[in-house]
């Protein structure tokens, strides 16, 4: 079995223990740090054989760490189209590493936890992922490992700006907090988008599923900080998990209200989606996630077992295009990409126990 397969068929992935309770708004927490090489050029700017040579000297130190268990380093231009998009769906990798695949790698771990990204806009993208709200714990995994790796590799660093990016916008810590959260509540409430303007005067950014450009299928944002310089790390998540906190608090008193307001259409919308996903033939990826995200509130309102959240969480990745392509082991157009996805998740959902009516929201 080909390595990138045995990376796909792991379930025993940090972005799917989602049982805890703070898995019902946030699904998943994210620390990202931005570094570059002293004396080395930035990827943009560098020709193959220097590009090269930064992922030869990074991953031979990322390798050697203590911090990261089991690491594979994945060469960019040695996977295919659909092997990329994977990484991508799976949040691994961006989009614009997968654009740009000559001279890059990502090194990861076995759980898929960690993650660094070779000559993407910097020399190296530093990630972490973590199912739930779990910010400050990631902090101390992330600040470790930089630490760690710093020993080896000599970063580019300015006493008046800290760490040197090739975005202005990630100078200074070169730090990015981001969570996952699912917030049909505020969607169906039409309060999502004054949440999206009051959170913005606070420097704080909202995208779609697969961050910048992408849309918020399945009614899931990634909410993140925007400003980088001029304050400690501990500072920005800090201020950052504040928002959050607010933002968690405004979603469940909507979905409270949406309950109380418009209780047949929101039942409704739960009923027809769980009868939906488990009939249907042909889906489309949007379908799919907005289906699967009324489903998800169903556990939320104990109206399926909390047991279900795990499956419908492993839904939202294994229904997306590249991996539905990975599934069949074959290329698909649209069309029979919808059937094939339709067939995954039926059979995913056949031992689906019934909906609960007698409920009692979380």
């Amino acid at each position: 079995m080909r390595l990138i397969d045995r990376i796909i068929q792991n379930e025993r992935t940090e972005l799917l223990n989602t049982t805890r309770a703070t898995s019902a708004v946030v699904l998943s927490s994210r620390i990202r740090l931005a570094r570059n090489l002293a004396d080395s050029v930035f990827p943009a700017r560098a020709n193959k054989s220097q590009r090269c040579a930064i992922v030869a000297k990074c991953g031979t130190a990322i390798e050697s760490l203590k911090g990261i268990k089991n690491p594979v380093l994945l060469a960019i231009d040695e996977l295919n189209d659909r092997d990329r998009q994977v990484l991508r769906e799976r949040h691994l990798i961006s989009k614009e590493l997968c654009e740009e695949p000559e001279g890059a790698a990502v090194v990861m771990d076995q759980r898929q936890g960690c993650s660094v990204m070779i000559n993407e806009e910097d020399h190296l993208r530093i990630q972490f992922l973590k199912s739930g709200f779990n910010l400050k714990a990631l902090w101390k995994k992330v600040d470790a490992f930089d630490s760690q790796l710093e020993q080896s590799l000599n970063f580019a660093f300015s006493p008046e700006y800290g760490y040197l990016t090739a975005c202005p916008t990630n100078l200074g810590t070169g730090l990015r907090a981001s969570v996952m959260m699912h917030l049909p509540g505020l969607v169906l409430s039409g309060h999502m988008e004054r949440v999206v303007r009051a959170v913005n005067h606070l420097g704080i950014t909202v995208r779609g599923l697969f961050g910048e450009g992408s849309e918020a299928s399945g009614h899931v944002f990634q909410i993140s900080n925007q400003q980088t310089l001029g304050e400690s790390e501990a500072t920005i998540i800090e201020r950052l998990a504040q928002v959050l906190k607010t933002v968690i608090d405004q979603e469940i008193n909507a979905r409270f209200c949406q309950l109380e307001q418009k209780s047949i259409q929101i039942l409704d919308q739960i009923g027809r989606s769980y009868g939906l996903l488990q009939n249907a033939y042909h889906i489309s990826s949007d379908e799919a996630m907005n289906r699967l995200s009324f489903l998800r509130l169903a556990v939320d309102f104990n109206m399926l077992p909390d047991k279900c959240r795990v499956l419908i969480d492993r839904l939202f990745i294994a229904c997306q295009p590249a991996h539905i392509q990975a599934a069949a082991a074959a290329q698909l157009d649209a069309d029979m990409r919808d059937c094939k996805r339709a067939e995954i998740i039926r059979e995913e959902l056949k031992q689906l126990p019934k909906l609960d009516m007698n409920f009692t929201a979380n």
